[in-house]
C-alpha cells in the first residue's frame, strides 16, 4: 500500500513524464527538424573567418537574430539548439532571442556539455565533460526558457580505436547527464556521434555505431532514463571521409536502418540525424533515403534532422557580415531548410536545389 504522499510523487512524475514526452513528440513533429545553432565561440569564430566576418559578441548576435526571424522558419524547423551566450542575448531592439523563437512556436533548447577533453588513459580518444554543477545549471536554462538540451559525445575510429572504455565513459556521462535533464523537466537530446572522419569502410561504421547504441541504452536504463522522453541525435552509418570507395545513399539507407533497428528501443519518440561533417546535398540525399526505405520497411520512431552546417553554411555565406545581405541570408535558410524538410518526408529530388534557391 502506497502512502498519499507517495502517491502524489508518483502522479507528479507521471505528469512530468508526459510533459517530456510531448515536448519530444513537438521536437520531432512530421516535416521538421532541428536547427543546431549551438556552435561554440571557438567554432563559430572559425566558420565567421570563412566568410570575412570578425567573431564580437555583436556579430553572433545579429546573425543568429536574422536566423531565427526568418519568416516561415517554423513550417521546418520545431527547435533551436542554442548556445550559453545566445540564450542570454537580446536582439537589437532589445526582444529576448528565446522569445522571438517561442512566438514564433520554435522550441528554444540549449547546449549544456562543455566539450570533449582528452581522455586519460586512452590516446586520441576524448570524454565529453560538464557533469559538474549541471543541475544548477539546468535550473538557470529552464528559467531561461529552454524546454530542452544537448549533450555530444564524440567516438573515433582509427586503427585501435574506439576502446570499450572510451565507449562506456561517454556513455556514462550521456545517461547521467539525460537523467539530470529530465529531473529538471527538459528533454535531452543524447548525442553519440561517430565521427565520420578517416579511411574507414561503411561496415566498420556500423559495428562502432552499433556498440556504441548498444551501450548507450544500457546506461539510460540504468541511470532510470525515461526513454519516451528523449530524442537521440545520432550519425548516419557512412563510410570514412576519406575513404578510397564510398558507400552510396542507398547503402548508408540500409545499413543506417539495419543499425538503428537493432539497437535503438521503440519507445524512443525520434531519432534526429546529425550531418557530422557531410556536405549540404550529400547530408540530404543520404536523409531521404533513409525516410524512403524507412516508409518502406517501417520504423517505430521519426526520422529527421538536426543538421548544423547543413543549415547554416549558405546562409553564412550569403550574410558576410553585411547588413544589406540579411534577406538572401534568410531566404538561403528557409531554401535549405524546405530542401531537408522534403528530404525528412522521403520527398527530396535533386531539382528541390535549384527550385526558390535564392539568386
Amino acid at each position: 500500500m502506497t502512502t498519499g504522499g507517495e502517491g502524489g510523487d508518483m502522479a507528479k512524475v507521471r505528469e512530468q513524464g508526459a510533459e517530456l514526452n510531448k515536448t519530444a513528440q513537438a521536437m520531432v513533429a512530421a516535416g521538421k527538424g532541428l536547427l543546431a545553432a549551438d556552435e561554440s565561440t571557438g567554432t563559430i569564430t572559425r566558420r565567421f573567418k570563412a566568410v570575412g566576418v570578425e567573431s564580437t559578441e555583436e556579430n553572433r548576435r545579429d546573425y543568429r537574430e536574422l536566423l531565427f526571424r526568418a519568416e516561415g522558419l517554423a513550417r521546418y524547423v520545431s527547435g533551436v539548439i542554442l548556445f550559453d551566450e545566445t540564450i542570454r542575448q537580446e536582439a537589437a531592439d532589445g526582444t529576448p532571442l528565446v522569445k522571438i523563437l517561442q512566438d514564433t512556436d520554435v522550441i528554444p533548447g540549449i547546449k549544456v556539455d562543455k566539450g570533449a577533453k582528452p581522455l586519460a588513459g586512452s590516446p586520441g580518444e576524448t570524454v565529453t565533460e560538464g557533469l559538474d554543477g549541471l543541475r544548477d545549471r539546468l535550473a538557470e536554462y529552464r528559467e531561461l526558457g529552454a524546454r530542452f538540451t544537448k549533450w555530444r559525445a564524440v567516438i573515433h575510429i582509427g586503427d585501435e580505436t574506439p576502446t570499450d572504455y572510451a565507449i562506456d565513459v561517454n556513455a556514462h556521462a550521456l545517461a547521467r547527464y539525460a537523467a539530470l535533464s529530465q529531473e529538471a523537466g527538459l528533454v535531452p537530446i543524447v548525442e553519440p556521434e561517430v565521427l565520420m572522419d578517416g579511411s574507414h569502410t561503411i561496415e566498420r561504421c556500423y559495428q562502432v555505431t552499433e556498440a556504441t547504441l548498444r551501450e548507450v541504452f544500457h546506461q539510460l536504463a540504468r541511470q532510470r532514463v525515461d526513454l519516451e522522453g528523449m530524442v537521440l541525435k545520432p550519425n548516419m552509418v557512412l563510410s570514412g571521409s576519406k575513404a578510397s570507395a564510398r558507400a552510396d545513399s542507398a547503402e548508408v539507407a540500409e545499413a543506417t536502418i539495419r543499425c538503428f533497428r537493432r539497437a535503438v528501443p521503440a519507445a524512443v519518440p525520434g531519432i534526429a540525424f546529425l550531418s557530422g561533417g557531410q556536405s549540404d546535398e550529400e547530408a540530404t540525399k543520404n536523409l531521404d533515403a533513409i525516410n524512403r526505405l524507412a516508409s518502406e520497411v517501417g520504423v517505430p520512431w521519426e526520422l529527421t534532422f538536426s543538421y548544423g552546417r547543413g543549415l547554416q553554411a549558405a546562409p553564412q555565406k550569403a550574410w558576410a557580415g553585411k547588413a544589406e545581405n540579411a534577406k538572401s541570408t534568410q531566404q538561403a535558410l528557409l531554401h535549405r531548410a524546405r530542401v531537408t524538410s522534403a528530404a525528412r518526408k522521403g520527398g527530396y529530388t535533386p531539382e528541390l536545389e535549384t527550385e526558390g534557391a535564392p539568386a
